[in-house]
């Protein structure tokens, strides 16, 4: 495949942002009178929407899933945000791709009001054609409808190009959906098994690695 466009998830794939998450997290299940001992339960949060977590991890109604991300933002937008590093490697491997002209994208299901924040923090917006999200209204969460927004902001036409990276299973299903390739990250938050599953096009174990899948 000659990969011409690489599309980005942000959490656990570009930086390691479980810190301000899970601590994002536990400031909302607080607010229930809700205490997690094993803070390694609470990973499970890190990548996909965070509506959907809230329901499945709580046992929350749609609206009272919400109204706990509305818990987590007050924590997250202040604080939560810049618990948070760049994984070694990404941006010698996000140069690398750039000086080879190809385009580079961010597709993450975080809030783009975040993300935005996030890549100027860290220095990295220079280095993305675009950075796409999810809407603060609960919008465009899902990867397949992110990834679809990407790829119409970049003005993408051949999706046999495109190689969507990211370290959950969410970020493989969607890219299927999409019908673009995938390649699943294990520094991330997600494990081999998980990524296997999904059915990812290829597993890497580092950021440099991606420079051997696209050739």
């Amino acid at each position: 495949m000659k990969i011409k466009t690489v599309l980005f998830d942000l959490d656990g794939t570009l930086t390691d942002s479980g810190p301000g998450i899970i601590n994002g997290v536990q400031y909302a299940l607080k607010k229930y009178g809700m205490e997690v001992d094993d803070l390694s339960r609470l990973r499970c949060f890190i990548g996909p929407p965070l509506h959907k977590q809230f329901e499945e991890f709580c046992g929350f109604s749609e609206e009272e899933g919400k109204r706990a991300v509305a818990y987590y933002r007050e924590y997250y937008s202040v604080t939560g945000l810049f618990e948070n590093e760049v994984y070694e490697g990404i941006p010698e491997l996000l140069q690398t791709l750039r000086e080879a002209g190809i385009q580079t994208a961010m597709a993450t299901s975080k809030p783009e009001k975040y993300a935005l924040m996030i890549a100027d923090h860290f220095n990295l917006t220079k280095y993305f054609d675009f950075i796409g999200g999810s809407m603060m209204d609960g919008n465009r969460t899902k990867k397949a409808e992110v990834i679809e927004y990407v790829l119409e902001a970049c003005g993408v036409e051949d999706r046999d190009t495109v190689l969507m990276v990211g370290d959950r299973e969410h970020d493989i299903i969607g890219a299927k959906e999409a019908g673009v390739h995938s390649a699943g990250v294990l520094y991330g938050y997600g494990t081999l098994e998980e990524l296997e599953k999904a059915d990812a096009g290829c597993i890497i174990k580092t950021p440099a690695e991606l420079l051997d899948v696209i050739g």
